[in-house]
């Protein structure tokens, strides 16, 4: 039994650090979320199919991106950070978290300064 809770730790652990390859996004309520339900979100600088973020230092603070190192196929994809990092977008949209999201289900970054939109399928 005890190993059995090791190894459920263990990937759940690991299922975390790689959620690229799991699947790291479901859609919830028609808005795409990512780790433990937390909403995404694509910001309007962002040119589809650049292959690059455009949000970076203090702005990556505040909108954390999704990092990831493979994506699941389909509409999604990786793109490359400046730091060298690399992140899952969706349909070429770089997706991003929203640091004053505090639980599954908010969506307070919807609209901020005109620019950042909740990620839909």
């Amino acid at each position: 039994m005890k190993t059995i809770l090791s190894i459920a730790a263990f990937l759940a652990i690991a299922g975390c650090s790689t959620m690229a390859t799991d699947g790291p996004v479901k859609t919830i309520d028609g808005v795409l979320v990512g780790a433990g339900g937390m909403t995404l979100y694509t910001f309007d600088r962002d040119t589809a199919g650049s292959g690059k973020s455009v949000c970076n230092g203090p702005c990556a603070t505040n909108w954390p991106p999704l990092l990831a190192t493979t994506a699941p196929g389909g509409d999604y994809g990786i793109v490359t950070r400046d730091d060298g990092k690399t992140q899952l977008a969706y349909k070429g949209k770089p997706l991003y978290y929203w640091a004053k999201d505090t639980k599954p289900g908010d969506k307070t970054g919807e609209g901020v300064n005109q620019v950042w939109r909740t990620a839909r399928p």
